[in-house]
């Protein structure tokens, strides 16, 4: 495989190569089920989205696919209260390529289950759930997705875009 150093070129000179070449607007593309496994494989934090007693809520959350489920830690709380009262969630996941020239968001829906503490997803989730945010997360849940969608586009040069325009008013 050819490095940038081989073909003499810096990654701000190989970006701009690629973003002068891309013409508007990008097409995006829909991912394949096993593409989009494979994205939430090489990432393990998202934005979980629930519906609350108070409305919408979204929660940054590290999670582990396993199995064709995704797993999550959380602790006592808002985000627990939503995921035990059985309405479906979503969770979101993102990311981009090494030159920040290509994006991927991936989005699983689905209803989550709670783990129980002999199933042996806990072991498995030890492993590989490590939180951020400080404080005990003791309970597991597991999300079967019954939807997973996928795109993948090419990052536009902000200089197409800006400056922001007006927004347009209500019919």
């Amino acid at each position: 495989m050819w490095g940038l150093g081989t073909l003499g070129l810096s990654c701000s000179a190989m970006y701009a190569r690629h973003m002068s070449t891309v013409e508007e607007p990008s097409e995006v593309q829909i991912l394949k089920v096993h593409e989009c496994w494979r994205l939430l494989r090489s990432n393990s934090v998202g934005r979980l989205a629930v519906s609350g007693g108070s409305g919408p809520e979204i929660f940054p959350v590290n999670y582990f696919p396993e199995d064709g489920t995704l797993i999550l830690r959380t602790a006592p709380g808002t985000k627990m209260d939503a995921l035990m009262g059985q309405e479906p969630v979503a969770l979101e996941a993102d990311g981009f390529n090494s030159y920040g020239t290509i994006a991927w968001s991936v989005v699983a829906k689905g209803l989550p289950e709670a783990i129980p503490a002999d199933d042996p997803s806990q072991e498995s989730a030890a492993h590989g759930l490590s939180p951020w945010e400080p404080g005990t997360k003791d309970f597991l849940f597991r999300i079967t997705p019954t939807e997973l969608t996928g795109r993948r586009f090419v990052i536009s040069d902000s200089k197409r875009w800006w400056p922001a325009r007006e927004p347009l008013e209500a019919p």
